[in-house]
């Protein structure tokens, strides 16, 4: 049987953390988070305090990964510091609907934003009408992105890497082309100056029952709410950093380039995301970003810079985008199914490779689920429930750090998380509160994403047990 090839370098463990971070979030984003603060400052702070947790978690991860270079990543850090229960509750709200919801999500932004240039693959192209099933040629596109990215990545790691590379230099390189036109064509005008005259004062866009909209003053309690709800956004265009840990079977020296891989990029896409709202800001008055069509903030300021092609630019940039990140997201993802079951807590084929060295099987189980959520039409629902449970995995796993310190003290270590214990206690510090104002704030949504990550635990009760079962390859 085939192992593991150790082909990812320490370029390509980068380019899978930003490339999977980078899709079509900051694009749209910052015109809802401004509409929750009214502040460019507290918008911008708010990116700050994103970037920084985003950094202090892949600090943490990176000791972890360091000590435990398999494939399957997070769901081995869980299993070893608290046992398979919690690992199990993890995967299966990965697999259910973190990476399958996010898979699908992406899919079909991708299909969108292509539909601009092909018109005949809009939404409005219904295929099949079956009652309250509706199929259109959107959902068909994106189902064969998915596809097609699937069987791409069933030939081989090398082949998947090299798409992942290609595509997220190309993105990264387009978005700071944006922010270089962006800021040579809004700082002459004026308006940065104009967005920021308002300084710290915050307020809240609220709409009224005859549809009029009024600026609510923020202050108090009332603003450090309305900061932790403008959170999600830019911590759901964050997302995604961790699934280089999914795949650090196949990291070339891992205890090196995987804490490296993952604190690099997690901080150069955190720079790009300053940089792009700054220049949104010193291109598009704060209405203009609040009321942009469709929340597409980057489009309105592609307008800006280009003109009337600004719309196909903007359309271009997020098609590479979306589509790159989802080659990366397809990647990763099959690596922690298989590790699941090689403890025999998944599909039992999927703990087997290919003839290509990879986990071909449960490749094609993400593949099939992802697209049924394409088609469910709730996959975006899906997300706002697991925005809650993904951070809530986040303060697990970092938890984990200091449970395996205490447990394993002698356990080498090639990496130690820098700034411990302090840094990785703020991490959880800062999660935990921003998921208890989602408990305030969005009581259906994370209500539902506890409801997920809790039927995995009666899920468990009912699986076969398998006592001992051998451990993922490295």
């Amino acid at each position: 049987m085939p192992g593991f090839n150790r082909s990812l370098t320490l370029l390509d463990a980068m380019m899978l953390v930003a490339g999977s971070m980078i899709g079509s979030g900051i694009f749209i984003v910052s015109a809802d988070m401004l509409r929750q603060l009214g502040s460019p400052a507290w918008m911008m702070a708010a990116w700050v305090v994103s970037g920084i947790m985003t950094v202090l978690a892949a600090l943490a991860y990176g000791e972890l990964a360091a000590m435990m270079p398999k494939a399957g990543g997070q769901y081995v850090y869980i299993q070893r510091a608290f046992g398979k229960l919690p690992a199990f509750m993890y995967g299966w709200t990965v697999f259910t609907v973190i990476q399958t919801g996010l898979i699908a999500a992406v899919a079909v932004a991708f299909a969108k934003y292509t539909a601009v240039f092909l018109p005949a693959l809009g939404e409005q192209h219904v295929l099949l009408h079956l009652g309250a099933l509706r199929i259109n040629a959107s959902q068909v596109l994106a189902i064969a992105s998915i596809v097609f990215l699937t069987a791409f990545n069933a030939r081989g790691v090398r082949k998947g890497k090299v798409l992942q590379t290609s595509f997220t230099l190309a993105k990264i390189l387009a978005l700071v082309a944006l922010v270089v036109a962006g800021l040579w064509v809004g700082l002459g005008t004026g308006t940065l100056t104009q967005n920021f005259g308002a300084g710290w004062q915050a307020t809240g866009l609220r709409t009224g029952v005859d549809g009029a909209e009024a600026a609510v003053p923020l202050s108090g309690m009332l603003l450090v709410s309305a900061f932790g709800v403008a959170l999600v956004g830019s911590l759901f265009s964050s997302d995604a950093w961790n699934n280089v840990t999914f795949i650090a079977g196949e990291v070339d020296r891992p205890q090196r380039n995987i804490p490296l891989g993952l604190v690099l990029g997690t901080g150069l896409v955190t720079v790009l995301y300053l940089l792009a709202n700054f220049a949104y800001l010193a291109l598009l008055p704060v209405q203009d970003i609040q009321h942009a069509a469709q929340d597409r903030v980057g489009a309105a300021a592609a307008a800006v810079i280009f003109g009337n092609k600004g719309a196909l630019i903007m359309a271009a940039l997020i098609m590479v985008s979306t589509f790159g990140c989802n080659n990366g997201i397809i990647l990763s993802g099959a690596r922690l199914y298989y590790a699941m079951a090689k403890d025999g807590l998944f599909f039992r084929r999927a703990g087997v490779l290919n003839d290509a060295a990879v986990p071909g099987h449960a490749l094609w189980v993400q593949c099939i689920w992802a697209s049924l959520l394409c088609l469910s039409g709730r996959y975006g629902d899906l997300l706002e429930y697991t925005m809650f449970a993904s951070l809530l995995f986040y303060i697990v796993t970092i938890a984990g750090l200091f449970v395996l310190r205490r447990k394993e003290p002698q356990a080498e270590r090639p990496y130690r998380a820098w700034g411990y214990p302090v840094l990785p206690a703020i991490y959880i510090a800062a999660a935990a509160a921003f998921c208890i104002n989602l408990l305030w704030r969005k009581p259906v949504y994370t209500g539902m994403g506890l409801a997920i990550v809790m039927l995995g635990a009666i899920v468990y009760a009912f699986m076969p047990k398998q006592g001992n079962a051998p451990a993922p390859e490295d």
